[in-house]
């Protein structure tokens, strides 16, 4: 929020706040569009500065790869924003994505920026995302994912094992690996993880599988479909950690979240959504 000032523009404001980034960075910005109110709109360079507005700068990271796949929001209202997710784009920024993330997309998309996802997906995995709109009633829908009260399915593209009988649990004791600072592996002790899987169809030497996540350990699909000799397809995690920075947007990751279902805490209405999105089984 800004302060009272003497400032006769917000960019002078800038420039004064910023002394080490020279007037005409910030000019061009601001002619960017990388400069907006909390209402979503740029501000230009002549815009008269405001006491008390709420101003945010959605900074560039050098060499910023751009994702060349869109998201589809399938649902939006007073409390929340249902995303569908390509392939690559990461959720929240991180390492070196900022701009090129679901989150900065849907504010600058929709002119939210008190948007928060109340779950994640993995960078590489497709589908549902969900964002509540309001500060006050976050901690309402996060509790649902603290109490096992979310519904998720996924769908996976893997190996056809005919050997294996499904449907089936899976139980494991995931960790960090300490090797391999990108994956989890399986340890001795107590499960801490859940999977249930299920075949929905099969097609030469590939299946498609239904995965339900009973607990939401990190990068559990992937890890539980590796473990069972059914390792995801084009996975460049599991088994073998692929070099990092090397996507291939031919071969995406085929593994999907597919629904989500929940009863909303808020207005008390049976929630469920469905990404229209298909895998490759061929």
């Amino acid at each position: 929020m800004l302060p009272e000032g003497p400032w006769p523009t917000i960019a002078a404001f800038l420039v004064a706040r910023f002394p080490a980034i020279p007037p005409a960075v910030w000019h061009a910005r601001m002619a960017a569009g990388e400069v907006v109110d909390a209402a979503g709109v740029a501000v230009d360079a002549q815009r008269p500065y405001q006491p008390r507005l709420r101003l945010y700068y959605y900074r560039a990271l050098a060499e910023e790869p751009r994702i060349p796949f869109e998201e589809v929001i399938l649902f939006q209202d007073d409390y929340l924003v249902v995303a569908d997710k390509p392939h690559f784009l990461p959720v929240i920024p991180s390492g070196r994505y900022l701009q090129e993330t679901l989150l900065v997309r849907l504010k600058r998309r929709l002119g939210l920026d008190t948007l928060a996802p109340i779950h994640r997906i993995d960078r590489e995995t497709a589908g549902l995302v969900v964002f509540t709109v309001q500060p006050v009633t976050r901690a309402a829908y996060q509790n649902l994912f603290l109490q096992n009260s979310v519904r998720k399915t996924y769908e996976a593209i893997a190996p056809w094992r005919p050997e294996l009988t499904l449907p089936l649990t899976y139980r494991s004791r995931l960790e960090e690996n300490p090797a391999r600072f990108m994956q989890v592996r399986e340890a001795v002790g107590e499960p801490n993880s859940e999977t249930r899987i299920e075949l929905l169809e099969t097609h030469g030497a590939w299946a498609r599988y239904g995965l339900q996540p009973v607990t939401g350990r990190k990068h559990q699909l992937r890890a539980h479909c590796a473990a069972l000799g059914l390792p995801i397809r084009h996975d460049r995690i599991y088994p073998h950690h692929l070099p990092e920075n090397t996507d291939d947007y031919t071969r995406p990751l085929q593994l999907l979240a597919k629904t989500i279902a929940f009863q909303d805490p808020i207005t008390g209405e049976p929630r469920h959504f469905t990404s229209p999105r298909t895998l490759l089984l061929d």
